[in-house]
């Protein structure tokens, strides 16, 4: 049999390799066997590659399905291959072009002496038939009492929506799609009890797309629990998945109950691994001066190409983002989640690209207006119910009312405006603010969006002037509000209006959703909101 690595002194290991409760793999006709000699043992089988048993002190941890990539890669077309150095074991699973769930693909289970963690890492040359790219641990509920409540779906009365989100007795809603963080934030989740912890250590997110806001599934809890990683999927997908790139390392560790502190895998990068990038043939980028912030805002710098994605964070004006792969990329500044700067740089192995000064230059926000209701950040978050988008369905009863009473410009604050508007739900929404006589001119109205559903996008009424129907923006196929998102493609909606619309005094804008196409209730087309406000004509950027 082939190592699975290539690499010189790796052997085989054989039956009888080590015994109970020493480091060590023992190969059977079925399944291989890997004890850490720490307090995890589990088991990999043959056929396809599935972790049909993990035993931590003991104590069985599988449910009643297997553990794997994907949904499990099957049999046919599948090969699992056993490698070991020192006091390392490696098992590798290969598809070929006759596996009828991906193709080509390459995954890696990577055991150390010693540690409780099963190291990971995928190469996807092509995207699994599914749809998505996922690791999933399924394991016991009993032993477990910290779950992550917004997703745990044990004792609900029924489905609210597509047989994902689902009603608790109490009328809340929860659903795999809440209460997950996004890119940025991923490090250390999981779950824990008494005694027991299982952790997906989630690793640099170069491969996966979506940028540093993007949300995906990390838990599902239910009378089983599901603990994910998701490298790809199609839940607001903003950008084309990276293919033909290797994911990770990320891993799975066990621990007494606690997270684990961060392991640190950067001797992953040493096994040559397939589509592997060495540490030290990868470059950095540092820019020392970003003018033109608002100091109420985070900011973050972020790069992009078809092969990775990275960003770091903004702190007294400069940025530092290391370990990238040689390349040229799309450079970004946010502020929150609002792109106000763009520029191209590349970035070279072994080196550091040093970018003296930034200025931004796409900052809606340096525009005085006449009236502006909520912050140019990207995101609904200042808004009535916005900060809940993520936790639950817009109808859980924990959400204040969508349709409260239109909002007076002065009066009013940005948290009395809805995050989102739906056709059948809030469907129009009136403005009101007052003009003095030299004011009478014509003016310009934005409307920023974070995502929208179906074709929505905004259609306005000034008094009796109306304008004319915008096109739909270019969002990603998804449900969106409903899943725990609010990101999808900003777009700002721009609209001329002339000094004849406008009336000395109290003056109406009415907003409502348009759309070809047609649903009820949440799913019915809508957007969520980003910023709106009203400038002098020939002002705004």
């Amino acid at each position: 049999m082939l190592t699975a690595l290539g690499t010189a002194g790796w052997m085989l290991l054989m039956s009888g390799f080590a015994s109970a409760g020493d480091f060590g793999v023992t190969e059977e006709n079925e399944r291989y066997t890997v004890d850490t000699g720490a307090g995890l043992v589990f088991r990999v089988l043959r056929s396809n590659g599935d972790i049909d048993s993990i035993r931590w002190k003991g104590m069985e941890l599988r449910g009643r399905k297997t553990s794997h990539i994907a949904s499990g890669l099957g049999s046919k077309g599948t090969m699992v291959e056993l490698s070991r150095k020192d006091d390392m074991a490696v098992i590798t699973l290969k598809t070929d072009s006759t596996n009828g769930v991906v193709e080509d693909l390459t995954h890696y289970y990577i055991v150390r002496k010693g540690e409780n963690t099963i190291y990971m890492a995928t190469h996807a040359e092509k995207q699994p038939r599914v749809g998505e790219l996922r690791w999933i641990a399924r394991l016991k509920r009993e032993p477990f009492s910290r779950i992550p409540e917004p997703s745990d779906v044990a004792g609900n009365t029924g489905a609210v929506e597509s047989q994902d989100v689902f009603r608790m007795p109490d009328r809340t809603t929860r659903s795999k799609y809440y209460g997950n963080q996004q890119a940025k934030d991923l490090s250390i989740r999981g779950v824990g009890g008494e005694g027991i912890g299982a952790f997906i250590v989630y690793g640099n997110r170069e491969s996966s797309s979506g940028g540093p806001f993007f949300r995906d599934i990390q838990n599902q809890s239910g009378s089983e629990l599901e603990v994910y990683n998701y490298m790809n999927s199609g839940h607001l997908q903003t950008e084309p998945r990276r293919s033909g790139v290797l994911y990770g390392p990320y891993a799975l560790c066990f621990t007494d109950g606690s997270a684990p502190e961060y392991p640190d895998m950067d001797f992953v990068s040493k096994l040559n691994l397939k589509g592997m990038v060495p540490s030290d043939q990868r470059g950095a980028v540092h820019v020392e001066d970003i003018d033109g912030m608002d100091e109420r805002f985070p900011y973050m710098v972020a790069f992009s190409n078809a092969d990775a994605q990275y960003w770091a964070e903004v702190r007294k004006g400069e940025a530092m983002c290391e370990g990238m792969k040689p390349g040229k990329y799309e450079m970004v500044i946010f502020k929150g989640e609002l792109v106000v700067h763009r520029d191209e740089i590349v970035v070279s192995a072994k080196g550091t690209l040093v970018i003296p000064s930034i200025r931004i230059d796409e900052d809606p926000s340096t525009d005085e207006p006449v009236w502006r209701i909520g912050d140019w950040d990207g995101t609904p978050l200042e808004f009535r119910n916005g900060s809940k988008l993520s936790l639950m369905h817009p109808s859980d009863p924990r959400m204040e009312d969508w349709m409260e009473d239109n909002f007076t410009v002065g009066e009013d604050k940005a948290a009395n405006f809805p995050a989102c508007q739906w056709a059948k739900v809030n469907g129009s929404r009136e403005i009101h603010f007052k003009l003095s006589a030299d004011q009478l001119k014509a003016h310009t109205i934005r409307i920023g969006i974070t995502t929208a559903h179906s074709g929505g996008r905004p259609k306005i009424h000034v008094n009796d002037w109306s304008a004319r129907n915008p096109g739909p923006s270019s969002q990603p196929q998804s449900r969106g509000m409903t899943i725990g998102s609010y990101r999808g493609n900003n777009v700002t909606y721009r609209f001329d209006v002339p000094a004849e619309a406008f009336v000395e005094g109290i003056n109406t804008v009415t907003i409502w959703p348009i759309s070809g196409q047609q649903a009820r209730d949440f799913l019915s087309p809508g957007y969520a909101f980003d910023c709106l406000d009203m400038l002098p004509a020939g002002t705004a950027n």
